[in-house]
């Protein structure tokens, strides 16, 4: 059996290297191989479970990362093989953009990309409920105008950069995050419209979410952050030196900059997709169950794989992912006129 993305969420299990691949191990009985040939990463999301060094070093080796993350998605540790974080260059460019106009310009294509994703998300949702409920799709087209008078603002106020007397993203951080956040305000507004009304969804809550889509939309994010980091760390960036969101010891700037092209495409479709299908997403005292971990897991690690119309191809989400983290780095090393964020199809 092929595995590439070797989820681990049992109690008490131990991963280690035989022959050629990962073995997970719950007291005796072996219950997952993981040849590792195949394997593209490990994502360990129990806090009772051990992973061998000899694991550990063979991953380091073969470039496959190991991402721990808590029960509610929380990633909270990495480890990569050290010689991928050693690209001086790109990360000295990286350093030195966020004070000139290459770190507002890419804080702005982020802006975009996930405003324009959030309109076509509801897009995409409402041209199934033409039909079938009228009121539904009335009541999103009315939230998608307010969505793109956001993005239209958007433009206005940075469509061109040198017109601005003050160029540096601390400047100008407040008012793209004003933006952000209003139109944000409209988006989920129009998940609201589109999950079932039965299922009593109280809105957007991240951290300390206790209703069964919240945890199950934080828990997606935490798995898809694994992703975005790695792509980041093999475009030779640094995760923790961001634009849109502030430096803090030990946050992951960049890591949460780059994730917001990709939350809707990646996540948000994924969740919505599972609840209008009448999966139950299940918890024990706000916490989501194991089963529901590995199946949100599963289903986000697959949607990475679908493709998307991207650069006049069709590409898997993941290499689309890992295209624009490359693109990012080439723009901050001055080899490339601008950075777009990727936009996905409705």
């Amino acid at each position: 059996m092929i595995i590439q993305h070797l989820i681990v969420e049992q109690r008490g299990a131990f991963v280690h290297k035989h022959s050629e691949r990962l073995c997970v191990k719950v007291k005796d009985e072996t219950i997952a191989e993981a040849p590792l040939m195949h394997l593209e990463s490990v994502m360990i999301a129990t806090g009772a479970a051990s992973v061998s060094a000899e694991a550990i070093r063979e991953c380091a080796e073969r470039g496959i990362p190991i991402h721990f993350v808590s029960g509610t998605g929380e990633p909270y540790a990495s480890l990569y093989a050290s010689g991928l974080t050693a690209t001086v260059l790109t990360r000295r460019a990286q350093i030195e953009a966020f004070r000139d106009e290459r770190g507002l310009h890419v804080a702005r294509a982020f802006c975009k990309g996930k405003i324009l994703n959030q309109m076509n998300l509801l897009k995409y949702a409402a041209k199934y409920r033409k039909e079938n409920a009228p009121a539904v799709f009335a009541e999103l087209q009315v939230l998608i105008a307010e969505v793109n008078d956001h993005d239209i603002e958007l433009d206005e106020k940075f469509g061109k950069l040198e017109g601005l007397q003050v160029r540096t993203i601390d400047d100008w951080r407040f008012e793209l995050l004003s933006i952000e956040g209003r139109a944000a305000q409209k988006y989920w507004a129009g998940v609201k419209q589109i999950l079932p009304a039965d299922c009593g969804w109280p809105g957007r809550e991240g951290r300390g979410a206790t209703d069964s889509i919240n945890c199950a939309l934080n828990y997606g994010y935490g798995v898809l952050y694994g992703q975005v980091e790695r792509a980041l760390v093999l475009a030779g960036l640094d995760p923790y030196a961001g634009f849109i969101h502030v430096d803090r010891p030990g946050k992951p700037s960049l890591t949460l900059d780059l994730i917001e092209e990709f939350r809707q495409a990646v996540v948000d479709r994924t969740i919505m997709g599972l609840v209008n299908k009448g999966v139950v997403i299940e918890q024990t005292d706000g916490k989501l169950e194991h089963a529901t971990r590995r199946l949100l897991a599963e289903k986000v690690l697959a949607r990475l794989e679908s493709a998307e119309p991207y650069a006049g191809k069709r590409l898997p989400l993941r290499a689309v992912l890992q295209s624009q983290a490359r693109q990012l780095a080439a723009y901050l090393r001055q080899e490339r006129p601008d950075y777009v964020a990727f936009v996905s199809s409705w």
